[in-house]
């Protein structure tokens, strides 16, 4: 499993999982057969195996910081040699269209009524916990929002915050 191989998709697609005014819609899942307490240890896929050479993006970097510090924070320990447990992260950012409608006189379109069509992204941050032994995936977290400015602009907050919000529906 590999990362997104371009810096901005990954921007964008980060800003648009963690830029909702109102928030992403979380989910996660588990597979029904795995004990999620028995693993003790985590690490992250080498970035070097991606298409970009021998070096992290920033963003990245942030994923596995925000990342790190959740999965500290559920009593897991990192390990970058031999973890039982490796994060993915896969991000999509889409362009899509509303269109609104002013009904005009009477509610009727065509007495004075228009129509305005919005333009913006939205995207989608999967965090995936991959058994090292079987490689499966064993948990995954989705987020899935709106592109705000403001996660655009400054992602790093946004970055911790969408993170946390995945980690909080996580249950052993």
């Amino acid at each position: 499993m590999r990362l997104l191989p371009s810096i901005l998709i990954l921007s964008a697609a980060l800003s648009a999982a963690a830029g909702c005014t109102s928030g992403p819609a979380v989910r996660v899942d588990k597979s029904p057969t795995v004990n999620l307490a028995e693993y003790k240890t985590f690490g992250f896929y080498d970035h070097s195996s991606n298409d970009r050479g021998q070096y992290s993006s920033i963003m990245t970097v942030r994923l596995q910081q925000a990342t790190r510090t959740q999965l500290e924070k559920l009593g897991y320990t990192y390990d970058s040699h031999d973890p039982q447990l490796r994060v993915n992260f896969l991000m999509r950012v889409t362009d899509k269209q509303e269109i609104h409608t002013n009904p005009g006189l009477f509610y009727r379109p065509r007495i004075g009524g228009s129509l305005e069509t919005v333009d913006y992204k939205a995207g989608t941050l999967n965090i995936d916990l991959v058994d090292v032994h079987t490689n499966a995936v064993v948990w995954q977290g989705v987020a899935e929002g709106r592109v705000s400015r403001d996660a655009t602009q400054n992602p790093g907050p946004a970055v911790d915050t969408v993170v946390a919000e995945i980690f909080q529906r996580f249950h052993l």
